[in-house]
């Protein structure tokens, strides 16, 4: 397939898993009042606390096996093979979160005496178990969407389960006034029946077959990505301890809301990280594989850039009109915060190529490496600098992250990135967005900056030829017609 068919591929499953996403945050946002005026505070808390604490479970007992679904999906073309591959990765789910469900529900009550001070919220906590095991269930099964690259098919399906989620929500909170465990039930409830339908759905697919050999292979891939997950999963969330400890609360919702506002990369990033791994998988060429690959680094580089540029520029207005008049500090994170996902971006798609040597062994080096710088510098930045410290020691971690996973990948499998522009491409954003800051000339120019970018690159000697030209051809298409008698 042409290079140019191969990156619309990427682009349109890309986009159709962005709208689902888009659908969902929209309704979270909306379900927020209803949260707040149904719960308390302390209520909210301990929902984010068991939801912190399932994020961790699910890391690890996965053991890495959807990661290594994927990649082992595409070792043949054989239907039968993959089939063995679905069923074994199918039932390894089934027992770890079983087992994970299983624990919770036992230590229910020493738990909630543990995270809450009472034991009291033992009901929470095994409310929480079946949301666990919904939910890596219901995530394996719909997986085979991405893996078959029917991102219409895994939107359907998310869409159906939010709509059941919100529902189930709405009746046990407003209505039978459950508190946090009409929350949480209303949470899986949605999980579960989608899931139970999926099952319904690909019965012919799923079988009693379970290869241990293969499940050993998988385990040698997935294994070593749970401590890099759960070393990243430090990286993104560890900032917001070391502010209410190292500085105040106050400081600490300040840069919540910078976070929330830079968020929008992280819808990008999400809907690209779904379509990414069965696309990159399955081109079966390596020659293929490494142009593309390049070409997506690029490509995405650019993409994000844009977006964080926007984001810093606008950061102000946007915090001004989401917020109250007292979290306008928030804004000066916002384009740290949103420059770090581009070099987040960067790293997702460099580390494709230890995923197709299978050599996942070291991954957790890098990951650990930056989780070292974060913890680091939050421990020396945020005394003297607040959130703006937090800000940059998730900067400097991200781009610790992608330098040194860029470093090993390409030491086991070389691709041609094109490292010039790509530098181009990031270095014309916080240019942009640092003119804007030092300028401080209100909106319309930094709403005319942001929308500057291309012209940018374009200065900067960022297009090539090949570029160039298919620009050229495009904009004499759309002239044509107005010239036409």
């Amino acid at each position: 397939m042409a290079l140019g068919a191969e990156l619309r591929r990427l682009g349109r499953h890309s986009v159709i898993y962005g709208l689902g996403g888009l659908v969902s945050r929209i309704l979270a946002v909306l379900l927020l009042p209803l949260y707040t005026h149904y719960l308390s505070p302390a209520d909210y808390g301990r929902i984010e606390t068991l939801v912190a604490l399932t994020t961790v479970l699910s890391i690890v007992l996965r053991f890495g096996i959807q990661p290594a679904f994927f990649r082992f999906t595409f070792d043949s073309p054989d239907p039968e093979r993959r089939r063995v591959v679905l069923r074994t990765s199918f039932w390894f789910t089934i027992g770890t979160s079983t087992a994970g469900l299983a624990a919770l529900a036992l230590l229910a009550e020493p738990i909630s005496q543990a995270l809450f001070g009472t034991g009291d919220a033992w009901d929470l906590v095994l409310a929480s178990g079946v949301a666990l095991w919904a939910q890596m269930n219901y995530e394996q099964l719909t997986a085979v969407f991405r893996v078959e690259e029917r991102s219409l098919a895994f939107v359907a399906a998310s869409l159906v389960n939010i709509a059941v989620t919100v529902a189930a929500t709405v009746l046990l909170v407003v209505v039978w006034r459950q508190g946090p465990l009409g929350v949480i039930v209303g949470n899986f409830t949605g999980t579960l029946l989608v899931y139970a339908a999926l099952i319904g759905y690909r019965r012919e697919q799923l079988g009693l077959a379970f290869d241990r050999g293969l499940l050993r292979e998988m385990n040698r891939f997935g294994l070593p990505l749970v401590p890099s997950g759960l070393l990243l999963w430090v990286t993104s969330f560890s900032d917001r301890f070391f502010l209410v400890t190292l500085a105040d609360a106050a400081e600490t919702g300040l840069y919540s809301v910078g976070v929330r506002i830079a968020s929008a990369m992280v819808l990008l990033l999400t809907a690209f990280r779904m379509a990414w791994p069965a696309f990159a998988y399955s081109i079966a060429d390596d020659g293929e594989a490494r142009r593309t690959y390049a070409w997506v680094l690029t490509y995405l580089t650019v993409a994000s850039a844009w977006v964080a540029t926007g984001l810093a520029l606008l950061s102000p207005w946007l915090v001004d009109w989401l917020a109250a008049p007292a979290f306008a500090p928030a804004s000066r994170v916002v384009g740290p915060l949103a420059f770090a996902a581009v070099a987040f971006g960067a790293y997702i798609v460099v580390a494709i190529g230890i995923g197709r040597e299978k050599r996942t062994q070291f991954n957790w080096v890098v990951t650990g490496a930056a989780a070292v710088v974060n913890v680091g510098l939050n421990l020396a930045l945020i005394p003297p600098y607040g959130m703006m410290g937090a800000a940059v020691a998730t900067v400097a971690a991200y781009a610790v992250m992608f330098v040194g996973m860029a470093w090993w990948a390409q030491r086991i499998y070389p691709v041609p990135y094109q490292w010039r522009r790509v530098a181009t491409a990031a270095g014309a954003g916080i240019g942009l967005a640092a003119a804007g800051k030092l300028l401080d000339a209100g909106l319309p120019l930094a709403i005319a900056l942001t929308v500057v970018y291309p012209l940018a690159l374009a200065s900067l000697g960022f297009l090539l030829p090949v570029e160039r030209a298919g620009i050229r051809r495009r904009l004499l298409r759309r002239r044509r017609p107005l010239s036409s008698p």
